[in-house]
């Protein structure tokens, strides 16, 4: 049976009041501006890329209340295992924007996180961190802590067989663990309905007799208040819960990826009605808590602290090569020391 789609904020910017009830003004333009913020800082890195300033990335447009909506929910003492489309999610939690455009140009510091963010680094394989998910999760119930974790993945992790040993450790162990799934309909040109028999993702949580629930992830309130819910499930009762996000990749699946050659434009313009950022305008100006100066001054901060991040990691300049073997280890091993002695010696021109 197809699970009813949660909704609270429809596209055209209309909400059941009572249902944002527990949700302040001041979390609500909390939301917006980081979903203004994440967008905007996308669109410069994607311009850098293109520029050739920063190396191969994924881009979050399109999906900015999703990844906004689940960060949300999370104390500190939370820990969140991130895919590669979660740029919003890690500026939510702290993350600096500047860190994030060196990660994607390639420095290795770029995935530092701060001590006091339980942020893992973010996994570019497909569903193998929803493991470490279920692990970390295994790891806080033995110690007896109220530690939530949270990971995100794209419906493309449901074909993976580690997204089904993790449910099924998760569910086995009843572990305080929330997998979220963006479905934003392609794993890079494959289509969803390529992938599954089941009509939705979140209906096979029944294979695990686990809790799920269906959200429309353009709706930052629902995502919000659904991804809560099941976070203090987990927290109080040690629950696990798989939450489908519904939303779509408007741009392509990396900046390496031309979804010109197996999407149509019309298909995109009807996601396009469906922002996130503009049904959460439409809703902020239609309730008299926000106005057009009021935006434009936001985007325009936006933009400045994004420039800002840009001139940071351009000054940061060019680190050498064997800079990456550094953080591997706690005491580099023999064969880690001789493949640095060949990367030296390959850059200075010289045979290993």
């Amino acid at each position: 049976m197809k699970p009813k789609l949660i909704q609270i904020l429809n596209e055209y910017g209309h909400a059941n009041i009572l249902q944002i009830e527990g949700i302040s003004d001041e979390l609500m333009l909390k939301m917006y501006r980081m979903m203004v913020l994440t967008r905007i800082w996308n669109g410069k890195a994607l311009s850098l890329q293109r520029q050739g300033r920063m190396g191969t990335i994924t881009s979050v447009h399109g999906q900015e209340a999703a990844n906004i909506g689940m960060a949300l929910p999370l104390e500190q003492t939370d820990w969140f295992l991130p895919s590669f489309r979660d740029q919003g999610v890690l500026f939510t939690l702290g993350v600096s924007l500047k860190d994030q455009l060196l990660f994607w140009g390639g420095y290795e510091q770029g995935m530092y996180i701060p001590e006091h963010l339980n942020i893992a680094p973010s996994c570019i394989t497909v569903g193998s961190h929803l493991c470490h998910a279920a692990g970390v999760a295994y790891a806080a119930k033995l110690r007896k802590e109220k530690t939530v974790v949270l990971t995100n993945s794209g419906d493309g992790s449901t074909s993976e067989g580690d997204f089904h040993e993790s449910l099924n450790m998760a569910s086995l162990f009843q572990l305080p663990v929330v997998f979220v799934v963006q479905n934003n309909h392609w794993a890079i040109s494959m289509p969803f309905e390529r992938q599954s028999a089941t009509e939705t993702i979140s209906e096979k949580a029944a294979a695990y007799n686990m809790e799920s629930a269906r959200v429309d992830g353009n709706d930052v309130f629902a995502v919000y208040k659904t991804v809560k819910k099941y976070v203090e499930l987990a927290r109080e009762k040690s629950q696990p819960a798989l939450i489908e996000l519904v939303t779509y990749r408007i741009g392509d699946h990396t900046t390496a990826d031309d979804a010109t050659r197996y999407r149509t434009k019309e298909v995109i313009d009807e996601w396009i009605k469906k922002d996130p950022i503009d049904r959460m305008k439409k809703f902020l100006v239609e309730t008299h808590r926000w106005d057009e100066q009021q935006d434009k001054s936001l985007i325009d901060e936006c933009m400045k602290q994004v420039e800002q991040a840009v001139k940071d990691y351009e000054a940061v300049g060019v680190i050498e090569p064997a800079e990456m073997f550094k953080y591997m280890y706690h005491e580099m091993p023999w064969h880690l020391k001789e493949e640095i002695d060949e990367v030296k010696a390959l850059y200075k021109g010289e045979d290993a």
